[in-house]
């Protein structure tokens, strides 16, 4: 009985997805956590047979047969969405495989509509957002914790959830004026107009049927889990990074409202008896990257090479940016997320990166010099998206 905890060293993007993926697969897990963020994860992974899916809130170990997805408590749960990602995954039975905590926080239409209106009316100084109303649904349950939308009242009845969600949507409109008075008369945002008209829009009883219909997904108690978590191995699966965590991300604001580090995986399993080992591992890339706004300071144009050849710009999160491997920031990571080994991506494009003094090019010198670099270990080193493209490395 082993939990596997997957996070991210940097500011996201460095390979999670494919991480859980793997370690399901060479660990037989049955079960894949989501225990921060939301429904902005986007964990990418193709299988040896290239089927391929970037996940949101489906757990990235899904590819693999009867494989669950737990939402946890402390995760923010879009059923909107939830819905929308079931739809393009080629599994019709996936969603029998998800449950979601009672008291998990409901993103609803009109925080994904505040999210757009507040960031469009910070202009050029935007903090930086994936647009799916994580922040605003933070920030009313720290307000107004006892109106909040949690998944119970997905089940519960049916007017008191329309009172709830009407309650929600009266408080963000309230809390817009300022926002509201600097888009009206901007004709560069055209995306924001037409989320205002979302936010304005009082279709209650059709919004309440959708809201509640999660399909085959199940609402359980907070503790339904612990039981599973005694039966086998089980992969937490992070997101976002830890350099964008709520307490200790390092860029403020341009951080979110998340826990990202470790400590936050191991209060969850403690809180659920977890009695099992635990190993946590710390995910990056042979380069830095950052998605969107905010400071970076190893980026480096002359690495452009290593862009994805069709990254699509997001109309909020921004553009995807690349750097120098930032070892300063890296410790820093494991030092406020205690790991115990690292996972390696994008070993492929090493020889993509113009060579600087002191750092190895050759991939075995590479992975010896970031282990004694971190003082920690490499277990999995990875040359690709798929399971056949990694290695174990050492114990």
């Amino acid at each position: 009985m082993r939990a596997w905890i997957v996070s991210d060293l940097g500011w996201g993007d460095s390979g999670k997805g494919t991480t859980v993926d793997f370690l399901v697969r060479q660990h037989g897990a049955k079960l894949v956590v989501r225990w921060n963020g939301g429904s902005q994860a986007g964990h990418r992974v193709v299988t040896d047979d290239g089927r391929a899916h970037v996940f949101a809130q489906l757990g990235a170990g899904s590819f693999v047969p009867g494989v669950r997805t737990h939402l946890a408590e402390t995760v923010l749960v879009d059923p909107l969405a939830l819905r929308v990602e079931a739809r393009h995954f080629d599994d019709d039975a996936v969603l029998e495989r998800v449950s979601i905590a009672a008291s998990a926080r409901i993103i609803t239409p009109f925080h994904v509509a505040a999210n757009h209106l507040r960031e469009a009316a910070r202009g050029a100084d935007r903090h930086g957002t994936c647009g799916c109303g994580i922040g605003e649904t933070v920030r009313d349950a720290l307000e107004h914790p006892d109106a909040v939308v949690r998944a119970q009242h997905l089940l519960g009845d049916r007017a008191a959830l329309r009172r709830r969600l009407g309650d929600a949507q009266d408080r963000l409109v309230g809390s817009l004026d300022d926002e509201l008075r600097a888009l009206a008369d901007d004709p560069s945002t055209e995306h924001a107009r037409a989320m205002l008209l979302v936010f304005r829009a009082r279709d209650s009883d059709a919004l309440v049927e959708r809201m509640s219909d999660l399909g085959a997904a199940r609402i359980v108690d907070d503790d339904a889990i612990d039981s599973e978590l005694r039966s086998g191995d089980v992969v937490l699966e992070g997101a976002q990074g830890v350099l964008l965590d709520q307490d200790v991300g390092v860029t403020p604001p341009h951080v979110t409202w998340s826990r990202c580090t470790t400590h936050a995986a191991n209060d969850w399993l403690d809180a659920h008896g977890f009695s099992g080992e635990r190993t946590a591992l710390g995910v990056m890339r042979t380069y830095a990257t950052r998605h969107g706004a905010g400071p970076f300071p190893t980026e480096a144009p002359e690495l452009a090479p290593l862009l994805p050849e069709a990254e699509a710009i997001h109309r909020y999160q921004g553009a995807f940016r690349v750097g120098w491997l930032d070892l300063e920031r890296l410790r820093y990571a494991i030092g406020v997320s205690p790991i115990d080994a690292l996972v390696v991506t994008h070993l492929d494009r090493l020889a993509a990166i113009p060579p600087r003094e002191g750092v190895p090019t050759d991939e075995a010198d590479w992975l010896a010099w970031i282990a004694r670099a971190l003082g920690r270990p490499v277990r999995i080193a990875s040359r690709g998206p798929c399971a056949k493209d990694k290695r174990i490395l050492g114990a």
